[in-house]
């Protein structure tokens, strides 16, 4: 059984910093996908970057680009989104997501609006000014 579970939230001030992770269990391997998504009170939900566990290869929104990195720790089959100069309007539920390679081409956007088979629980961030 696939498991995600993110860590890392919190209350962080405008042009802070903070790091989420997402450990994932149950995958076969390094073949997975892992993408975070956020959502705000009001906001359709967002996907801001997915990362390929085989190849590092990684992707993200406009919106974060330049601030945010997505980076894996295969050892500990962890995912970590690093969050910098963070403004109010990252405020939200980050969740993470994933499913099996399975030899698909992940590229964005469609890494950003794939029908994840799991996602974890999420985590809230709240940067206040």
């Amino acid at each position: 059984e696939v498991q995600l579970v993110e860590s890392g939230g919190g209350l962080v001030q405008v042009g802070g910093s903070l790091r989420l992770s997402c450990t994932a269990s149950g995958f076969r391997g390094d073949d997975y996908v892992i993408a975070w998504f956020r959502q705000a009170p009001g906001k359709e939900r967002e996907g801001i970057s997915c990362i390929v566990a085989m190849d590092h290869s990684t992707y993200s929104a406009d919106s974060v680009k330049g601030r945010f990195t997505t980076s894996i720790d295969n050892y500990q089959n962890t995912v970590y989104l690093h969050m910098s100069r963070l403004t109010p309007d990252d405020s939200g539920v980050y969740y993470c997501a994933g499913t099996v390679g399975e030899g698909k081409v992940w590229s964005w956007p469609n890494c950003r609006t794939y029908e994840y088979d799991h996602r974890g629980q999420g985590t809230q961030v709240t940067v206040s000014s």
